[in-house]
């Protein structure tokens, strides 16, 4: 393996069963990698598989065929419980929908998000949502923040095991145009600070403008009839 490869993926697929029995294949990847502060941003409409893409990588979904290597360990050959490890310890995930626990204090999502890898480290999270400007919201919940400020939790969560790969799925996609702009800009900040490389999926032409290197999904997959897309 490239000691400066991340990320190494090769021959990579993945298939759904549609409502009426047809199989759809989603993904159909030959070979991506990322190197160690690499900062990526995949386009692609919704629907078109980006989302089951980060899935596949972050351990989520075990892929039909095909490796996918992270820090040298394959994801896919291992057990549940492993790529849960893995992913706690190596893989930082932002996702659309935040996925904060709703029950809990921003504190308390981050440590919680901590507990699944080295442990909880309580001034490292504390420093992590001042960084991200929320060090005077620390006992607020989720429901009293606003939009952008659940955000910027999910970005101190996704930040909190100092993950090696950060995963961001249409980070912006529930934000204002003002509060998309300084978000991707801590993203891709909190990133670099930390030593992380970030792989962005959107559709948004001004998240992806923003970004020196942007492939599309449909670059990476290998190109498909649509009768080979319905197997």
């Amino acid at each position: 393996m490239d000691p400066e490869l991340l990320l190494q993926i090769k021959d990579l697929q993945k298939t759904f069963v549609a409502p009426d029995g047809t199989r759809h294949r989603i993904v159909d990847v030959s070979e991506f990698s990322l190197k160690n502060d690499d900062q990526l941003a995949l386009a692609g409409e919704s629907g078109s598989g980006k989302t089951t893409f980060l899935n596949l990588i972050a351990g989520i979904l075990k892929p039909d065929s095909g490796t996918i290597k992270i820090a040298g360990r394959e994801m896919s050959a291992l057990s549940e419980p492993q790529r849960d490890r893995l992913r706690a310890t190596t893989i930082g995930y932002v996702f659309q929908t935040f996925n904060l626990l709703q029950g809990y204090t921003c504190l308390e999502n981050v440590l919680l998000g901590m507990s699944f890898g080295p442990g909880a480290d309580r001034a490292f999270a504390a420093a992590l949502l001042a960084r991200v400007g929320l060090g005077h919201r620390l006992k607020h919940y989720p429901r009293q923040l606003s939009t952008g400020q659940q955000q910027r939790v999910a970005v101190a969560r996704a930040l909190a095991n100092r993950p090696k790969l950060v995963l961001a799925d249409e980070p912006t996609g529930n934000l204002d145009h003002k509060n998309a702009g300084e978000s991707l800009a801590l993203i891709r900040t909190a990133c670099r600070e930390n030593g992380a490389a970030l792989l962005l999926v959107s559709h948004d032409r001004d998240v992806l403008a923003q970004f020196e290197t942007v492939q599309s999904l449909e670059q990476i997959n290998r190109a498909m009839t649509p009768e080979e897309k319905r197997i």
